[in-house]
């Protein structure tokens, strides 16, 4: 597990989910850490990324991910990094969500 940069920096969230094959296959892996004051959540650093080596072996299986790694908000996409502007982690949660459910249909429909 990555440990927090800061003392008062805290991991938030760490999910990984297993696609089943009708559903793309692979996984999608959900990392945040941020600083919590009181009820304001302030994220201070993300990985989200959709994992299939069937579908892209580079880049150790991620397929797309975004996170702010390296100093900058990027998204990864089939071993491409790009830089992205950054509006909110919620955002860019939505944004991922949507490009993954397309890529997967994509997918599916190419493997028919």
């Amino acid at each position: 597990m990555v440990k927090p940069q800061q003392n008062n920096e805290r991991l938030l969230e760490s999910e990984r989910f297993l696609l089943k094959p009708k559903s793309g296959g692979g996984q999608l892996r959900y990392e945040v850490w941020g600083l919590v004051n009181g009820k304001k959540t302030q994220v201070t650093r993300y990985n989200i990324a959709y994992i299939n080596p069937l579908v892209f072996s580079g880049d150790n299986g991620r397929v797309l991910g975004f996170d702010n790694a390296h100093g900058y908000h990027h998204r990864h996409f089939m071993g491409q990094v790009e830089a992205v502007e950054f509006e909110s982690y919620e955002a860019t949660v939505e944004r991922f969500q949507s490009e993954w459910s397309a890529l997967v249909q994509s997918i599916m429909k190419d493997a028919k």
